[in-house]
């Protein structure tokens, strides 16, 4: 796993305890359209720490971004310091684990998520009342910590390295759009107007980001080069060991 995987493990356990805690001061739809700022905030980390290259259009999807997160921030459900605090938290811990993923793609950083969320349980444990749980909320608490954040986060990282980063955020953003929606038919939580059009702010700015074309990029998977002919690299053909090759034939003429 090395270093990269180290960081990435550090990363997600700060944001997935970052993202407990925001849910616990604001709501579902803020903490979510935050978070789906990551990419647009892993484009501006990776112009700094790999100096990739920010074009026109990454840029203004990172202005219309700042724009969407700022009026979330200033409306009602927002959740205060702690809550905008720990949802800012969330974004840039996502955004750096994206960006070692990216500069590391050759290392699968499954073992990395599953060591995060050790992590998360070592960090917490202190904290923790098991006594308190009853079997409803073990049962809640058994599906969050399996489905959403262990599956989810696999099957996240598994895929990311097999499609094109573009492809990663649009699918992502299904989270975003189908979190509020069943937070509000699940407990009634209905986001506030500002909330929403923040929330639809930022959604344009990731589509505006992701949605532009790199030239150059293949979506096809990559393939094992294939060694050049022996005639290609001029060298001469090998000796035939049993004795049936052209060697062989060549003898019985003479």
């Amino acid at each position: 796993m090395g270093i990269a995987g180290l960081g990435v493990a550090v990363c997600t356990a700060i944001a997935s305890g970052s993202f407990i805690v925001a849910l616990n001061h604001a709501t579902v739809a803020n903490v979510l359209f935050i978070q789906a700022a990551s990419p647009v905030a892993a484009a501006l980390l990776a112009w700094i720490a790999l100096g990739e290259p920010i074009t026109a259009r990454a840029g203004v999807a990172m202005g219309v971004a700042l724009l969407g997160v700022g009026l979330m921030v200033g409306g009602p459900g927002s959740g205060g310091l702690l809550g905008v605090g720990a949802s800012f938290v969330m974004m840039l811990a996502f955004a750096v684990g994206i960006v070692i993923t990216r500069h590391r793609r050759d290392i699968s950083m499954v073992p990395a998520i599953c060591l995060s969320q050790l992590l998360v349980v070592l960090v917490a444990a202190p904290f923790a009342d098991p006594a308190s749980v009853g079997e409803r909320d073990l049962v809640f608490l058994v599906l969050l910590g399996v489905c959403q954040m262990g599956l989810g986060l696999v099957f996240f990282t598994m895929g990311a390295r097999l499609i094109v980063a573009s492809e990663v955020a649009l699918i992502t953003l299904l989270e975003v759009v189908l979190g509020p929606f069943w937070a509000w038919v699940a407990v009634s939580e209905k986001p506030s107007l500002t909330t929403v059009a923040g929330g639809a702010v930022v959604v344009a700015a990731v589509l505006l980001q992701t949605t532009e074309k790199t030239p150059g990029l293949s979506r096809r998977p990559a393939t094992v080069p294939q060694p050049r002919s022996l005639h290609a690299r001029g060298a001469s053909p090998l000796r035939d060991p049993s004795g049936t090759g052209s060697d062989a034939r060549r003898r019985r003429r003479e």
